[in-house]
């Protein structure tokens, strides 16, 4: 267990159907939050989606940026009721953005993810169990952290949903002064979606991604939508009119609901 330590807000001073939680992450040597929402639902193994946010984030801005709560709800209502918890952590907070990476330089982001986030949902979440299964949705940086990490452990989500995503390291440079260099992984394939996707090929779970046709990221979203094709892998590039804003993403994370609620209906 790489959790040392959660702190988790008083429901009674708390939004509703909100829980903030600090994870105190060996995998960061540091603490960095998870906001959840629908909180409050009742059952049992429910779903859990989580949402990777873009560069200058942190684990508030998909609510309160995006208003994803109020996109949550409105495709709860169209679809009679099916619940979702959604956990929107911080990438770790690097710079103006982690990519999710695992970093020589820096600490495993990619781990607090896929171990810690999952871990401290399961550990405070009394709906959420090891039988719920887990979804995992991005934008813009945090698409890219989706399509890697999907493809890196197919076996821990049961879908992929990516939106205005950058597609490799060097389309950070649209967003963030950093360095790339500071992107370096152990191995030069890490960093690499396609390497895993290759490596996984026939254990991957659906995957869908969109674009808006005047997005910086809509050529470099063509390209990666061709070379799926000759992978033969199953996921298709969506294009909508819009641009790299939160607009677009309040409104096509409502997409992203429905792709994951199908996915459940067609498990149960």
């Amino acid at each position: 267990m790489s959790i040392n330590r959660l702190e988790i807000s008083n429901p009674a001073y708390s939004p509703d159907n909100t829980k903030f939680v600090t994870v105190h992450s060996s995998n960061l040597q540091r603490r960095h939050d998870i906001v959840l929402y629908n909180s409050d639902a009742q059952g049992e193994n429910l779903p859990v989606i989580i949402l990777l946010h873009g560069v200058y984030g942190n684990a508030w801005v998909w609510m309160y940026l995006g208003g994803i709560h109020l996109a949550y709800e409105k495709v709860k209502a169209q679809l009679g009721g099916i619940d979702f918890v959604l956990a929107m952590p911080s990438d770790g907070g690097l710079y103006d953005g982690s990519a999710y990476l695992p970093l020589a330089k820096h600490a495993n982001y990619d781990k607090w993810i896929t171990e810690d986030v999952i871990a401290a949902v399961k550990q405070v979440q009394n709906s959420v169990s090891d039988n719920s299964r887990f979804y995992l949705s991005g934008l813009s940086m945090g698409g890219y952290g989706a399509l890697r990490l999907g493809a890196k452990y197919p076996s821990l989500f049961s879908g992929i949903s990516a939106h205005s995503s950058i597609t490799k390291i060097d389309d950070m440079r649209h967003f963030v002064t950093t360095e790339l260099t500071e992107y370096q992984c152990e191995t030069a394939q890490e960093s690499d979606i396609f390497y895993w996707l290759q490596q996984h090929k026939n254990q991957l779970p659906p995957i869908r991604f969109d674009c808006g046709l005047d997005d910086v990221l809509y050529q470099s979203n063509l390209d990666f939508a061709q070379k799926l094709k000759t992978l033969n892998i199953d996921a298709e590039l969506a294009s909508f009119s819009g641009e790299h804003s939160w607009e677009y993403w309040h409104q096509h994370v409502q997409t992203t609901f429905k792709f994951f609620a199908n996915i459940e209906q067609t498990n149960n």
